[in-house]
C-alpha cells in the first residue's frame, strides 16, 4: 500500500476542520471541525502502523485510545454547549466572548458601576468614599460637593 495516498487524505481532512475551527462562528460546528481534525490523526497513525507493519499494532491502539478520547470530548463539550445555550440562548462565538454573567441594570448596589452619584471622587480616585487615609473626612467631602454644585 502507498503511504502517499492516506497522508494526502488525512492533510486534507486536517487542513479542512482547521478552517472550520479558525472560520466557524458555532460552537457546534467548530466541535465538529475538531472531530475531523482527530480523524485525520487517526487516518495517520493507522496508516503508518500498516506501512511499518509494526507487530504490536500501536498505531491502531493509540487510534483506539484517541477515539475514546474525542468521545468524551464531544460528550463534554455538548454538555456545556447545551448549559451555555440554556444560559445565554445562543451558540455563536462572538455573543459568548464575556463568560461573565452580564450585571443587573436594575441593581443600584453594582459595585463596577462607574458613575456612582454619590462618590464626588469618581472612579478612578485611590481615596474611596470611605477611605480612613483620606484627610478630608466624608463630612468635608460633601461639603466640597455641596459647594461645587
Amino acid at each position: 500500500m502507498h503511504l502517499v495516498y492516506p497522508a494526502v487524505l488525512a492533510a486534507l481532512l486536517f487542513c479542512t476542520g482547521l478552517y472550520g475551527v479558525l472560520a466557524r462562528r458555532n460552537v457546534i460546528l467548530i466541535l465538529m471541525s475538531v472531530e475531523l481534525m482527530l480523524n485525520a490523526v487517526n487516518l495517520n497513525l493507522v496508516a503508518f502502523d500498516v506501512w511499518l507493519r509494526d507487530k504490536l499494532h500501536s498505531g491502531q491502539a493509540l487510534t483506539l485510545f484517541t477515539i475514546a478520547i474525542a468521545a468524551a470530548e464531544i460528550g463534554i463539550g455538548l454538555a456545556i454547549v447545551l448549559a451555555v445555550h440554556r444560559n445565554r440562548g445562543t451558540t455563536d462565538i462572538d455573543k459568548l466572548r464575556d463568560t461573565a454573567e452580564s450585571p443587573d441594570p436594575d441593581d443600584p448596589h453594582d459595585p463596577e458601576d462607574p458613575e456612582d452619584p454619590d462618590d464626588p471622587h469618581g472612579p478612578d480616585d485611590p481615596h474611596g468614599p470611605d477611605d480612613p487615609d483620606d484627610p478630608d473626612g466624608p463630612e468635608d467631602r460633601e461639603e466640597k460637593a455641596e459647594a461645587a454644585a
